[in-house]
């Protein structure tokens, strides 16, 4: 699937992507969310030009019927270390 492809590639190659979570919504799974988290705007800036993501973007253009991004802020940055060390 292109977007794991993506996800998986941004993981491994870019040292500024902290997360890519794909999911589906259990009762829509035609209805895709994509939770991304990055150490900085500008990592998030330097995503956007890597040759994975220009891959899956022109790669699903057809099947995007609405794209609402939301620029999230951290209500505790501590704890980000926390939620990834128990993947350990």
């Amino acid at each position: 699937m292109i977007l794991t492809e993506e996800a998986d590639a941004s993981i491994k190659l870019e040292p500024g992507v902290i997360a890519i979570f794909p999911m589906y919504e259990k009762e829509k799974p035609n209805q895709i969310r994509i939770l991304e988290m990055y150490a900085t705007q500008e990592a998030y800036q330097s995503h956007l030009k890597t040759t994975h993501f220009i891959k899956y973007k022109t790669s699903t253009l057809k099947m995007v019927k609405s794209l609402n991004l939301i620029d999230m802020g951290v209500l505790d940055p501590g704890s980000i270390k926390a939620i990834f060390s128990k993947l350990k």
